[in-house]
């Protein structure tokens, strides 16, 4: 074949390619979209996600319908979108834990800045350091107190290593120089009964989950890890307020597709994102559960992207001296 002819055929192909590319995104979806979460029912993450599941399918045309494949600190789960068909019918929910994963997995089967197409970032959620209901005191310095005198040790909940509750937690006891024993849950909806009952001392995880418990008395919360106090729950100082000045974490949520999913069906899939988190009944919602949706110049799959790359480096360090590893 003649170098002209196979110039030829290459343009032709090209030609077809770009051709297609917008077909694929017209006739994306052709099917039921599964949505991984990678913890368990009832969470944070998975509150938030199933509203925005139900938006998006809408939108999309087909229904997306939320899978929980909770463990190994949300790296089951991930695993799953990463090995799965990349033509956007599986898609990843998940918290800054993605971020945490190459630092605290040192063999860790995927990377998530080249394994994963980001294509939104969606909210920044605030934490709550609550304890059980019948804790003998209403302040952190009421808690401080009873850790340093308890002999028995204080029972601290997590959901596996580099969740939100976990890098909290791990903040949390480095701030006030005490070693909790930590109990390990596969998600915060095993959390809660356990606290409720009075069987855990002290939880710290995201305002999605933990301010319907705090507004009903079940669970006290006793500091806010945000700079100023929230207008959802007044009533709860700030970390700094309670004793721990410059003590902030805010728990920020975002959407991925397996890598080499097509651009046009990442567009397509970014689109009803933004038209989920500007539902009227979704902002409502997350406004009033203290995390506002992002705003829109976020909402993007390259500013997601960098954001990713970038959280990992900034929590490298902080994991690496605490040197707790998951594997």
């Amino acid at each position: 074949m003649s170098i002209t002819r196979r110039l030829l055929g290459a343009m032709a192909l090209g030609t077809t390619v770009a051709l297609a590319a917008p077909a694929l995104a017209q006739n994306f979806p052709t099917q039921q979209i599964t949505m991984v979460i990678p913890f368990g029912a009832g969470g944070p993450t998975d509150i938030v996600g199933r509203m925005l599941a139900e938006v998006m399918g809408r939108d999309l045309g087909q229904p997306v319908v939320v899978q929980n494949v909770g463990g190994g600190g949300g790296t089951i789960g991930v695993q799953r979108v990463v090995q799965a068909r990349n033509d956007g019918h599986t898609i990843l929910y998940t918290n800054i834990g993605l971020a945490t994963q190459p630092t605290l997995y040192r063999r860790l089967a995927y990377n998530p800045v080249t394994d994963l197409e980001p294509f939104g970032l969606v909210t920044a959620t605030p934490m709550v350091i609550s304890v059980r209901p019948n804790f003998p005191g209403t302040t952190l310095a009421d808690f401080l107190t009873f850790a340093r005198e308890r002999r028995d040790g204080v029972n601290l909940a997590n959901v596996g290593l580099g969740s939100a509750s976990q890098l909290c937690g791990t903040l949390l006891q480095a701030a006030l120089g005490i070693n909790f024993t930590s109990v390990a849950f596969t998600g915060s909806g095993a959390v809660f009964p356990e606290l409720m009952a009075g069987r855990l001392d002290v939880y710290c995880d995201q305002t999605t989950s933990s301010l319907p418990f705090v507004r009903e008395n079940r669970i006290r919360g006793i500091a806010m890890t945000t700079a100023t106090r929230l207008p959802q729950a007044p009533d709860i100082p700030t970390a700094a307020e309670a004793g721990l000045p410059g003590f902030e974490v805010a728990i920020w949520h975002g959407m991925y597709a397996p890598r080499g999913t097509p651009q046009p069906v990442i567009a397509r899939l970014n689109q009803a994102l933004r038209v989920a988190i500007q539902d009227q009944a979704v902002v409502a919602r997350l406004n009033d559960l203290a995390s506002p949706p992002e705003p829109l110049n976020r909402v993007t799959p390259e500013a997601h992207r960098a954001y990713l790359a970038a959280e990992i480096e900034r929590w490298r360090p902080i994991l690496q001296a605490a040197g707790q590893f998951a594997d």
